[in-house]
């Protein structure tokens, strides 16, 4: 994955931590959409690997 995607997803992450998820998929969305098929497969894997960094719960939180 592009280091710059990845910055994407992450600030994407934090901002739905702050309850502010309107302007998470603002940002995230145009590179979604953009993203080839091999580039969309490692969005869509970061994505479930880091669902807590979305949530800002832990695994026994979520238990």
């Amino acid at each position: 994955m592009r280091p710059s995607t990845l910055r994407v997803l992450n600030r994407a992450a934090e901002l739905t931590r702050q309850n502010r998820f309107t302007e998470a998929v603002l940002i995230a969305e145009p590179l979604i959409l953009a993203a080839d098929q091999h580039e969309g497969d490692e969005i869509r894997r970061w994505l479930i690997d880091h669902i807590t960094d979305f949530t800002d719960e832990t695994q026994e939180d979520a238990a």
